[in-house]
């Protein structure tokens, strides 16, 4: 059984729907700006991927703007996808997979009732949050998770969605990531030294680390049959991922590649697809001083010479690194990139760094034939997710 893409959503530093994100983002703009909703004196950097100002929550959702931003961006992000979907009957049953590193920090007033004194807490979050507004809201029965992987985690998220479809569990899946900033996150980044002390600068010689940013994106995720049953369209099928873990290093990314090596493989394998056929990668991208030159050594492992004929691109430095969302707005990207049959460019790479010697596709968008796409995610603790999509013409 196939699972297909039948609607998508996002809420982005490039704009809160997904026509504004595309338009900024084929057109080589950066999202990137200084943060204005806290103090940003002591951090690495003040320099963020920040929406501002906060859009509204859906009609349907009692949540304040001011007191949960990232659930706001989610519900938007689920609202745009249904309906980008056609909205598909929620009667029956639908998976939830929702993915997020930190899960909103202080208490819903509106939704939970009491305020959390003291401010934002990763110790206070609501991991619960998201599922319940959306069980709730939508009236969804099925199946409903969240992942927490750290940087894995949306990407794990559409791969675990389209397995529930694909093995009957469930004909409708919907898969969203979503995380916002906040002092107490940025501080704990920065201490880490995972921020740049400029921008994000993928693949560049003169990265010195990633900018996190803020949003949500998802998916509406059918089988093949129920799709097309209900008149849908199809843009894409998700053939199939994997997750592994480097088993290295709490912070620190194994320098040789092998687990996220071993991910594409395996996701590969999974998926029935050869290198041969792949047309575009979607790379995490961090910009992270390590991480990028591990990347493409991996895809040169698994690729071959194949890694040197496609372009192998990443969107952060246009609109930063989104957390818990930053693999489901990647393959958002990836999407459009089979839609448009062109592939984003890396924002901010001016100078290539010898050992990231592939194309990396600097400076501006590039038509190309993009059938296939590999998208790749990996995260502190040493979570790696790898996904392939497919075009339906």
């Amino acid at each position: 059984m196939q699972a297909v893409v039948t609607g998508m959503g996002c809420v982005s530093p490039l704009g809160t729907d997904v026509l504004a994100f595309e338009e900024r983002l084929f057109a080589g703009e950066c999202g990137l700006s200084p943060i204005r909703r806290f103090d940003t004196e002591g951090l690495r950097n003040s320099l963020a991927g920040e929406i501002d100002p906060i859009p509204d929550a859906p009609a349907w959702a009692r949540v304040d703007p001011a007191v949960s931003p990232e659930l706001v961006f989610l519900l938007r992000a689920v609202q745009e996808a249904l309906e980008a979907a056609g909205d598909p009957d929620l009667g029956g049953t639908v998976g939830l997979v929702l993915s997020t590193n930190f899960a909103g920090s202080t208490a819903i007033d509106s939704y939970f009732g009491g305020q959390t004194e003291g401010g934002a807490d990763l110790a206070r979050a609501r991991f619960d949050a998201g599922p319940k507004l959306l069980v709730e809201g939508l009236g969804l029965r099925g199946p409903a998770t969240t992942l927490s992987i750290s940087c894995a985690s949306g990407t794990s998220a559409v791969a675990l969605a389209a397995d529930w479809v694909r093995s009957g569990r469930v004909p409708v899946a919907i898969a969203a990531g979503y995380d916002a900033l906040s002092l107490h996150l940025m501080s704990g980044l920065s201490i880490l030294r995972t921020v740049s002390t400029d921008t994000c600068r993928p693949f560049d010689k003169d990265r010195s680390g990633t900018i996190f940013s803020e949003g949500a994106a998802a998916l509406v995720i059918e089988s093949e049959a129920h799709a097309y049953g209900r008149g849908a369209t199809a843009h894409a099928q998700v053939l199939g991922g994997a997750d592994t873990n480097n088993a290295y290093h709490l912070t620190a990314p194994d320098k040789e590649g092998e687990g996220i090596e071993l991910c594409v493989r395996r996701a590969l394998d999974r998926a029935g697809v050869r290198p041969e056929e792949i047309d575009y990668v979607n790379a995490h991208g961090t910009a992270t001083v390590y991480h990028d030159v591990t990347e493409v050594r991996a895809i040169k492992q698994v690729l071959g010479t194949r890694a040197r004929e496609i372009p192998v691109s990443s969107i952060k430095g246009a609109c930063g690194h989104l957390m818990g969302a930053a693999g489901t707005i990647e393959i958002v990207a990836s999407l459009l990139a089979m839609a448009r049959q062109e592939v984003p460019p890396t924002v901010n790479l001016e100078e290539p760094d010898p050992d990231c010697d592939l194309d990396h596709v600097p400076g501006s968008a590039r038509p190309a034939q993009v059938d296939t796409v590999l998208t790749n995610s990996a995260g502190i603790g040493g979570s790696n997710a790898s996904l392939l999509l497919r075009r339906i013409a």
